[in-house]
C-alpha cells in the first residue's frame, strides 16, 4: 500500500526514498538532541507506540495561534519529576524534597525547511511574562491573565498552558511538544555509556552534588544530571547553566555519532526504547514523523546546528510576589524569533557598514586559537597573538615558532565540524587559507606564513549566539 505524503504539519519531509531513518534525542532537565540511524519501519512503529500521550494543543483557538512557517518547530520541556527514580539515586544525585511540577527547562528547536540546519533556543525558565487567561488544572477554576515566570505556565495549567504562553511569548508556532524528566535523561545517557565533558578548572556544586576535576570526565547519567542542573555556580547564574546545558547538548550529538550508535539498529533501538519509557509527547508525533526526523538530521553534528539563548536586558528583574525574574532584550529577541520563522540562520557574515568591521557568524569569545610564526621574523607571532586577543579572541597568550613556510600566506587549520568558527576567525586575519584537519578539536591553529599579516576588528553577531558550536565559557572547553 502506498503510503500518504507527509505534510508540514506532519513533521520534516523525506528528501529521498528507503528505509533509512533514525532518531536522536538526548534531553532531560535541560538538554535536547536529534539526529539519525538506520533501521526499519517495523521498529519505529514498536517505538512510537510506547510513546506516552499528551495533548498539548487542548483549547487552543486556532485563529489567535501564530502562522505555520516553512520549518518545524519543536516545544522541547524537562521537567523535575522523579517518579521512576529510587531512593538510593535520588540519595547520591542530591535529587530528594518533592517536586515541584514545573518546567526546570524548556528549548524551542527549530527544524528548517531544507533540513539542513537546526536551531536550539533557551527559553530562561525565570522569563517575567503573563499568563493567558485558563483553567487551573489543580483547582478546575478559571484563572485571568497573572504575572508569573515561565516555568509557572506548566504547573498551573500543563502543556497546553505552556505552550499558549511560549507562543505568546515568540510568535513562533509550536508543531510538536516533547516532554522529558529526570529518569528519561538519566537513562538515556547511561543507555550511551556515558558523555565526556571537559572543564579547565574544577567545579563544585554542593546543592547538586556535582563534583568534578579539571579536565575531562566521562558523565553517568547520575553525574551529567548534576552537571546540567547545578544552579550555584559562577554566582548563582541561570544563564550560565544554560551554556552549560548546551555544551553538554553538543557533547551528547558528539558521542552517539563517534560510537556509532545512530548506524547501528540494535544499539539505536535500545537507545531510543530506553528514552521512550518516560517521554510525553503530543499525537501527532507519531511513526512517520520519527522516520522523517531521522532521514533529514541523519548528518546532524554540531557544525550544521545552531545554539543560542534568548537576549536578556534585565537578570534581576524584581517583582512584588515573584522575587528576581529576568526580562528579554525586545528588539534582539524579536529578531531572534523572526529568523525562526521566517526559516533563516540567526546570523550569518555581513560586508562592513560604510568601512566598518564585518559581522561574523561566531562570537570571537568562543572561538579558542592558538597562534605559531613560520616567517622567521622575531615577535611577529606574539604581536598577532595579542591582537587577536584585543580584538575578543580566547588565545593561548603564547605563541609559538613553526618551520619555514615556503608559501608566503597565512594559514588557519580547523576542525570541519567548527568550520562557522573557522570562517568567523578567518574574517579577522584577511588573505588566511583555511586548512581541514579532521578530529582536531575546537582550537585552532594559525601559522603566520605572510611577513605582513595584519588582524582586522570584527563584530559578533547581533544574537548573541554561537552558530555551529556550543557555547563556551571561561572554565569550559570541547575536548580535543
Amino acid at each position: 500500500m502506498p503510503r500518504r505524503a507527509s505534510s508540514p504539519h506532519d513533521g520534516p519531509r523525506r528528501r529521498r526514498q528507503g528505509p533509512r531513518w533514525g532518531l536522536r534525542i538526548a534531553t532531560g532537565t535541560s538538554v535536547l538532541l536529534l539526529a539519525a540511524g538506520g533501521v526499519g519501519h517495523a521498529m519505529v512503529t514498536g517505538l512510537s507506540s510506547d510513546v506516552r500521550r499528551v495533548d498539548p494543543f487542548d483549547g487552543l483557538d486556532t485563529d489567535s495561534r501564530p502562522k505555520d512557517d516553512n520549518g518545524v518547530n519543536f516545544l522541547v520541556v524537562g521537567t523535575d519529576r522523579r517518579d521512576g527514580l529510587s531512593a538510593t539515586q535520588k540519595e547520591r544525585y542530591n535529587l530528594g524534597g518533592s517536586a515541584c511540577d514545573c518546567t526546570d527547562t524548556m528549548l524551542l528547536v527549530h527544524l528548517s525547511g531544507d533540513r539542513e540546519r537546526a536551531t536550539v533556543v533557551s527559553l530562561p525558565r525565570d522569563t517575567y511574562t503573563k499568563l493567558p487567561p485558563h483553567k487551573d488544572r489543580t483547582t478546575g477554576k478559571r484563572v485571568a491573565e497573572r504575572p508569573a515566570k515561565l516555568n509557572a505556565a506548566y504547573t498551573a495549567g500543563g502543556a497546553p498552558l505552556t505552550v499558549r504562553t511560549v507562543e505568546k511569548l515568540t510568535r513562533v508556532h509550536v508543531d510538536h511538544y516533547l516532554e522529558v524528566d529526570f529518569t528519561s535523561f538519566m537513562s538515556t545517557v547511561d543507555v550511551l555509556g556515558g558523555v565526556p565533558v571537559c572543564t579547565t578548572k574544577p567545579l563544585k556544586d554542593s546543592y547538586s552534588g556535582l563534583d568534578l576535576p579539571k579536565g575531562t570526565t566521562k558523565l553517568n547519567g547520575g553525574q551529567a544530571l548534576q552537571y546540567v542542573r547545578a544552579r550555584h555556580l559562577d554566582g548563582g547564574s541561570d544563564l550560565s547553566r544554560m551554556k552549560r546545558q548546551q555544551h553538554f547538548l553538543a557533547s551528547v550529538m558528539s558521542r552517539a555519532t563517534d560510537t556509532g550508535v545512530l548506524m547501528n539498529p540494535v544499539r539505536f533501538n535500545k537507545v531510543a526504547a530506553t528514552l521512550l519509557e518516560s517521554v510525553r509527547a503530543d499525537q501527532g508525533f507519531g511513526t512517520e514523523q520519527m522516520m522523517a526526523l531521522g532521514q533529514a538530521m541523519r548528518g546532524f553534528s554540531p557544525a550544521s546546528s545552531e545554539f543560542a539563548s534568548v537576549p536578556l536586558a534585565d537578570t534581576d528583574h524584581r517583582v512584588p510576589g515573584l522575587g528576581s525574574t529576568v526580562t528579554w532584550d525586545e528588539r534582539k529577541a524579536a529578531k531572534l524569533f523572526a529568523a525562526l520563522r521566517e526559516d533563516r540562520p540567526l546570523s550569518g557574515p555581513t560586508e562592513p557598514k560604510r568601512g566598518g568591521p564585518p559581522q561574523v557568524e561566531v562570537a570571537p569569545r568562543n572561538i579558542r586559537v592558538e597562534v605559531a610564526n613560520a616567517t622567521g621574523r622575531q615577535g611577529l607571532g606574539a604581536r598577532i597573538d595579542r591582537q587577536l586577543r584585543g580584538t575578543g579572541f580566547a588565545t593561548a597568550g603564547v605563541a609559538t615558532n613553526a618551520p619555514r613556510s615556503d608559501r608566503p600566506r597565512t594559514t588557519i587549520t580547523y576542525d570541519p565540524r567548527w568550520n562557522r568558527s573557522a570562517r568567523s576567525l578567518a574574517a579577522a586575519l584577511p588573505g588566511a587559507e583555511l586548512v581541514k584537519a579532521e578530529r582536531r578539536g575546537a582550537r585552532m591553529k594559525v601559522t603566520i606564513g605572510d611577513p605582513d599579516q595584519r588582524v582586522r576588528r570584527v563584530e559578533p553577531p547581533e544574537v548573541d549566539s554561537s552558530p555551529g558550536e556550543a557555547p563556551m565559557r571561561g572554565d569550559e572547553a570541547d575536548c580535543e
